[in-house]
């Protein structure tokens, strides 16, 4: 069993660590952590990595459920228009896109709706279908190791500034649209791999 944060577009490690994992716990207890994967992820565009942000209301000392996505700019549009430049010549995107799409047609009203329906189109787009479910109430951060941990927790771990990524996964290196320009880069979100690879097990 292991502990998630939920994520907009989660980095591709969230995956493979997730498939690792007998039993996948979507944290719903929790406080909301500013700054994270809750409500941002990072696409390779032309320009090198570009961070995509879900913008939300009043998120200081709310639970994480509780918080409110802010429509008071298009920030669906800005987000689909960067996907679509970045990814429009990748492989898979003519196969996928529709269903990506489909999800910033929908206005959620909170951040937590949003990122499961991403989560769950994102598995099937893998084609992977990860056991997973709710915590039903909060526990501190399990050290790694500690006899006290009865799982392996990954809701703090994965971070958009961490400065140590997690030594639980390795990358394959696989295509990316930009890769001539910039190398192979890791640690991008889910995306990436699901237009240019198409599949979880590709880069794993």
């Amino acid at each position: 069993m292991a502990l998630f944060s939920t994520a907009y577009w989660a980095p591709l490690s969230y995956y493979q660590l997730a498939a690792q994992s007998e039993v996948v716990l979507i944290e719903q207890h929790e406080r909301y952590q500013k700054q994270s994967y809750r409500n941002r992820c990072t696409i390779l565009s032309a320009n090198g990595p570009l961070s995509l942000v879900v913008p939300v209301l009043r998120p200081h000392e709310c639970g994480i459920r509780e918080i409110r996505i802010d429509y008071s700019k298009p920030w669906q549009k800005v987000h689909w228009r960067a996907i679509e430049a970045a990814y429009r010549s990748s492989p898979f995107f003519e196969e996928y896109s529709e269903d990506v799409y489909a999800i910033y047609k929908v206005a959620f009203t909170f951040l937590f709706d949003l990122n499961t329906k991403v989560w769950e189109t994102s598995q099937m787009l893998l084609g992977v279908s990860f056991p997973w479910g709710l915590t039903e109430r909060f526990a501190p951060p399990f050290k790694k190791d500690s006899l006290e941990c009865p799982c392996d927790d990954y809701r703090y771990l994965l971070h958009p500034k961490a400065k140590r990524k997690p030594d639980e996964f390795a990358f394959t290196p696989y295509f990316q649209v930009f890769g001539h320009k910039f190398g192979f880069v890791p640690h991008l979100s889910v995306l990436d791999a699901i237009f240019n690879v198409g599949t979880l097990e590709a880069v794993s």
